[in-house]
């Protein structure tokens, strides 16, 4: 839900009513990950997606059922050998989708989500927690109001969910969870969004323009970084939200990173790479990549084993990038990024045509 809010927000602003439909459970393959939402306006208006197309007729039935009743309903969709043209996910998994109405009314609740809405839509920290199971189905959570306006949920499971969801905020991470509480266990989905994550590219040159311009599109935070100041410019890196005029090293040293923090060296000059190295493999990052030939990995290697012990090193892409015959520096910046994905779900990297399973299984369980 909270994926849409840049779009949502201005029409809860306007009074709008809106059917939301939430992914709360995947099984099998799936186009699309937990909490992906989907959205009816009743001014007829769609907005987003939670199947590539697939069942999005049927999701659209069911959210204009629920901007006429107002009650929250629980959806399946899967594949039907019976029935070929039945509706469903002809990948083959299945999905369960939360459908509720959020919007309309002036009270508490609806300012505490718009709150939450504005924050995503900012950037900045935010999270709900929505029941998907029993008396208080569809009921959301918000931490910005008391937990005694929740219709339908006890004080103190409540404050259960509440910190809960504050803990997943902290963690950046959605999911679905059975919380224990003192009257009877809650299942709720928690649907966070955390800051974007940063890629810090290292070395003002064309290469890392091409992959400052793609990783902006897969929703990272671009800061580029170079000791040079004749080089490093905001107008030969327009689409990077940071360029840094410092010494490498020093700069990574100094600079907030988390555990989703990409690092690209692109300089290749061995006087910046093996101290910006060695405090890079220091850190608790999620990946760490350098490029040059294997001739220059091999002399970096030599200079880094004298400082950095051998399970960090294991921790170096080097020579960066997925091999896809990359050459020009935007086919590059895909080597580089698809490994970074890659990196991040645990995938091979290798040809799905030659990969057993589910596409989607393994990247879903990332999400």
């Amino acid at each position: 839900m909270l994926e849409l809010a840049s779009a949502l927000l201005p029409l809860l602003d306007a009074g709008h009513h809106i059917a939301v439909a939430t992914v709360t459970r995947i099984d099998g393959s799936a186009p699309r990950t937990l909490a992906t939402s989907m959205a009816l306006v009743d001014s007829g208006a769609v907005i987003g997606s939670i199947s590539g197309g697939c069942v999005e007729g049927a999701v659209y039935e069911a959210c204009a059922e629920v901007l006429e009743t107002g009650r929250a309903s629980v959806q399946q969709f899967g594949y039907s050998d019976d029935d070929a043209f039945a509706v469903g996910l002809a990948c083959g998994g299945r999905i369960e989708v939360i459908v509720q109405r959020i919007g309309g009314a002036v009270d508490e609740r609806d300012d505490a989500l718009q709150r939450e809405f504005a924050a995503a839509a900012e950037g900045r920290p935010a999270g709900i927690a929505m029941i998907v199971e029993g008396d208080a189905l569809g009921a959301v959570l918000v931490g910005g109001h008391e937990p005694s306006e929740f219709v339908g949920v006890p004080v103190d499971s409540a404050n259960r969910l509440r910190a809960e969801l504050a803990a997943r905020i902290s963690a950046g991470q959605s999911g679905l969870a059975v919380v224990e509480c003192d009257d009877a266990p809650i299942k709720a989905l928690f649907v966070v969004a955390a800051t974007a994550p940063r890629m810090i590219i290292f070395g003002a040159v064309d290469f890392s323009a091409a992959l400052a311009q793609a990783a902006v599109l897969l929703g990272y935070r671009v800061t580029i970084c170079d000791a040079r100041p004749v080089f490093a410019t905001a107008e030969r890196f327009p689409a990077a939200h940071d360029v840094v005029v410092e010494w490498p090293s020093d700069y990574l040293a100094r600079t907030e990173v988390d555990a989703r923090t990409v690092v690209c060296v692109l300089t290749h000059d061995d006087k910046f790479d093996i101290p910006l190295l060695e405090v890079a493999l220091g850190l608790p990052i999620a990946y760490v990549g350098a490029m040059g030939s294997r001739r220059t990995h091999e002399r970096r290697l030599e200079a880094l084993c004298q400082t950095v012990d051998s399970d960090a090193l294991e921790r170096l892409h080097s020579p960066i990038g997925l091999d896809i015959g990359a050459s020009t520096p935007e086919e590059t910046a895909l080597s580089i990024l698809a490994e970074v994905v890659a990196t991040r779900t645990a995938a091979s990297g290798g040809s799905l045509r030659y990969l057993a399973g589910p596409i989607h299984g393994a990247a879903a369980k990332h999400s």
